[in-house]
């Protein structure tokens, strides 16, 4: 299947001829089932009703059109193409456990070797159990080198070896797993402030992306998570995981708009190639 040819659509176009009060109504709720939050949601339903009177639009069929390029306005914040032009480049994964973080540098790692560049990975999550191992099984099925160590090893000092072995074996991209969760929000912080100044101090001309992975079906929990997690690091970008099946899309909407972060990829099933980049164009089709 296409991108989101799995995502549920909203057929609230299809059962109205005319924009009167009754459509936008039934649209500014079908909005917020979705996922794409009171606010949003009304500011969305509110610029289409501007547009169509501006424009004369009276039918449905260009009341669709309008929404789409409305929507897709709200989804451009920046650039959704991941920053690796130099080597190595260094993609740094945050989120709390449960997400699909590990996952989605598995698939994440695959695509760019496809893409010709070498990989590595580093297993900087030692605080959860076997989590070293999950990546490394990741590793194995994409064909990808890792760097790991023991379980309760200092994540600073994986990180560390990854960026030596990198340099030394010509890396173009690492991508980096960080724990999830520590004994306290102001640990996790300080832990990923560690890595984030080893990275730094070794590569220091590095491109650099630190993206946080967000579950689509947690809704506006997610939401309030990419906010707790702003508040502390320096996003540069959301992967929004379990897309598949859900009528929940429109939280995507919501993360662009609130967050101002571009959405960079899209986890569509549980299969290594089902991680795909994210576009505006395709995903507001699949929603309307």
């Amino acid at each position: 299947m296409g991108l989101f040819d799995k995502i549920k659509k909203i057929g609230i176009f299809n059962g109205f001829s005319q924009l009167d009060d009754d459509f936008y109504d039934e649209l500014e709720e079908s909005l917020i089932l979705s996922d794409m939050g009171m606010d949003t949601a009304l500011e969305a339903v509110e610029e289409l009703r501007r547009r169509a009177k501006a424009e004369k639009v009276k039918d449905v069929e260009g009341g669709r059109a309008l929404m789409r390029e409305i929507l897709c306005e709200m989804l451009t914040v920046e650039d959704s193409a991941l920053n690796l032009s130099t080597k190595p480049s260094v993609v740094l994964f945050i989120g709390v456990n449960g997400v699909g973080k590990t996952t989605t540098i598995g698939k994440l790692g695959k695509r760019l070797k496809d893409d010709g560049k070498r990989v590595l990975l580093a297993a900087g999550d030692t605080f959860r159990a076997a989590a070293a191992d999950q990546l490394t099984i990741w590793a194995e099925r994409a064909g990808l080198d890792i760097v790991k160590q023991g379980e309760g090893s200092d994540p600073a000092a994986v990180v560390f070896d990854a960026m030596s072995a990198a340099k030394a074996r010509g890396v173009d991209v690492v991508l980096v797993d960080t724990a999830g969760r520590l004994h306290n929000k102001q640990n996790l912080m300080n832990e990923l402030s560690k890595i984030g100044r080893v990275v730094e101090r070794e590569v220091p001309d590095a491109a650099r992306e630190t993206l946080l992975v967000l579950d689509a079906t947690t809704g506006q929990n997610g939401l309030i998570q990419a906010k707790q997690f702003k508040e502390s690091v320096p996003l540069t970008g959301i992967v929004l995981t379990k897309l598949d099946g859900t009528a929940k899309g429109g939280i995507v909407v919501a993360i662009a708009r609130e967050m101002g972060l571009p959405v960079k990829y899209v986890g569509l099933g549980e299969g290594i190639d089902d991680l795909q980049p994210f576009d505006a164009k395709s995903y507001t089709e699949a929603l309307l």
